[in-house]
């Protein structure tokens, strides 16, 4: 995985590291002041890289490279990297002085590489570049494993590296390993360990897949997070809005400030006005002391507003005022309240359409949707992405279960491939984790709940038609079908699923369960009885 996969942008500067000490065996000293940044995912390859460009000025170093292991193939990549020559090194476990620490586990002090039987010479005919010293040790998790090797070059002002430079880059390397284990990045190692016969994929402030469409989101995001403009996530139910919302968040100048949520959703709708903007003491019965909304909470960081749509329309007028003026008045006061909170919007309803419907207030439309995002829902992301996606799941939900993470099957994966997902990537998690629990060492296609038929029968050929029978209408594809029909399928689908427990089927589609039976009764279900 080239160490320029996200271009060259960097958003953020690293504050300077301490001085360091000359002649001292405390190597506790030896300080990297980075760990609340690591979070910052959207940042993350310039990060690595300005990392790196740290550590080589700290060891007096000409160059340095963090090596990665990928299990699937039993090699170290290049993942930041002093390399103008290529992109990406690639070397065997054993084969060279990094492919050597990675294999037997210790650090390796190179003084002069000639006549040196660990040093793979053919790295510098590559590149063109002298290697006239070399310093490398292992990084290693929480648990000892080891995952990827820290290395430098030649040092500089001096023949070779010193003992102490061991014993300061392997303190650098045990810091290093602690900030990575917070990113997605290791989560991806950590599931190609799992799963070696997948090759290492890729993470975004974990969300992860690679198809266009989401790269092109990933640029989005990459321009919108470091600004305080108004974000609109717009995308149906389950295929990530929330994820990416965070990533709004704590790629921007809010990070270190609150993200709260409001889910417009599970709320009824005479209360959402008290949820956002709190109360005054005696606004209504019961309110004997003053309460603060979410836009209070959040100050000074982020409010999310899942399901925008579901706004009734007096607190979207509300809402307005709050992008237009930053202030409000809480329920049952008329003093305005001053806010400072960047907002991120989400909804997979077709605002326009609500707008033209009168359900939706324009001027909040053209005011909320500075940044619009649409997301793509699964069954438009490719194969690929699936099944990155079905075998990250395998492996999360075999720890979360502690169980030993089984094999899918090549049958399953298609099948997996095949489907529509109308619930997105939330509905093929759930599908996963009833595969995992219920299948003993490889999931087959017959341990995934999904319907046997994924869209409608094909017309009967047309010769076997009655000449005179007025012509039947053509079947719908799944994929045709309205967001709200989609909706109403996947809802009935879980319902079926789990026997008509209501609580349960909430439980699975990860929402209220007043929201449940409001939609129900929008079916025309009517009321539980």
């Amino acid at each position: 995985m080239p160490s320029g996969c996200y271009g060259a942008a960097s958003a953020f500067v690293l504050p300077p590291l301490p001085a360091m000490p000359q002649a001292s065996s405390d190597v506790s000293l030896v300080l990297l002041p980075f760990g609340g940044l690591v979070g910052r995912e959207v940042d993350l390859d310039a990060f690595l890289q300005t990392l790196m460009d740290r550590i080589a000025i700290t060891l007096q170093a000409d160059r340095g490279t963090l090596w990665l292991l990928d299990p699937a193939r039993r090699e170290l990549f290049s993942r930041a990297a002093h390399l103008p020559e290529v992109s990406q090194i690639r070397v065997k476990l054993g084969q060279g002085v990094a492919g050597t620490v990675a294999e037997a586990g210790h650090a390796i002090n190179v003084p002069d590489p000639r006549g040196e039987q660990r040093f793979f010479a053919d790295i510098d005919r590559m590149t063109g570049y002298r290697t006239t010293s070399l310093l490398a040790v292992p990084l290693r998790d929480g648990d000892g494993a080891l995952y990827g090797v820290l290395q430098v070059l030649n040092r500089r002002g001096a023949d070779r590296f010193t003992d102490e430079d061991t014993q300061r880059l392997t303190a650098i390397a045990s810091q290093v390993s602690t900030a990575l284990q917070g990113t997605s990045l290791y989560q991806e190692l950590q599931r190609a360990k799992d799963q070696p016969q997948v090759p290492v994929g890729y993470f975004f402030n974990r969300i992860i897949g690679e198809s266009p469409q989401l790269q092109a989101i990933y640029r989005l995001v990459r321009k919108a997070a470091p600004t305080d403009a108004t974000v609109l996530l717009r995308g149906e139910s389950g295929s990530g809005k929330e994820l990416f919302a965070r990533a709004v968040h704590v790629n921007g100048p809010r990070r270190d400030q609150p993200f709260i949520k409001v889910d417009c959703a599970a709320l009824p709708a005479a209360l959402i006005e008290n949820e956002l903007f709190g109360h005054e003491r005696g606004a209504f019965t019961g309110a004997d002391h003053r309460v603060p909304g979410k836009f209070e909470a959040a100050s000074g960081g982020t409010v999310f507003i899942d399901e925008l749509g579901e706004l009734p329309l007096p607190v979207q007028g509300k809402l307005l005022r709050v992008l237009q003026d930053r202030e409000f008045e809480r329920v049952g006061g008329t003093q305005a309240v001053k806010v400072d909170v960047r907002i991120v919007a989400a909804t997979h309803r077709d605002l326009a359409r609500m707008v033209t419907e009168g359900r939706f207030r324009e001027d909040l439309y053209y005011r909320i949707k500075v940044v619009e995002v649409v997301l793509p829902p699964l069954r438009e992301r490719g194969a690929e992405d699936i099944e990155r996606l079905a075998r990250h799941f395998v492996a999360a939900v075999a720890r979360r279960h502690r169980l030993t993470p089984p094999r899918l099957s090549a049958a399953a994966l298609e099948r997996l491939k095949r489907y529509r997902w109308p619930g997105n990537v939330r509905e093929l998690e759930n599908c996963i984790e009833s595969a995992v629990v219920l299948c003993e060492g490889e999931i087959l296609e017959e341990h995934l709940p999904l319907p046997d038929v994924d869209r409608a029968a094909l017309p009967p050929p047309a010769a076997a038609q009655d000449a005179d029978a007025p012509e039947a209408p053509a079947p719908v594809d799944a994929g045709l079908l309205s967001l709200a029909e989609v909706e109403r399928r996947h809802i009935l689908r879980v319902l079926d699923a789990v026997k008509g427990n209501r609580t349960a089927a909430a439980r699975v589609l990860e929402i209220g369960r007043n929201t449940l039976a409001r939609k129900l009764k929008e079916y025309g279900l009517g009321d539980e009885p």
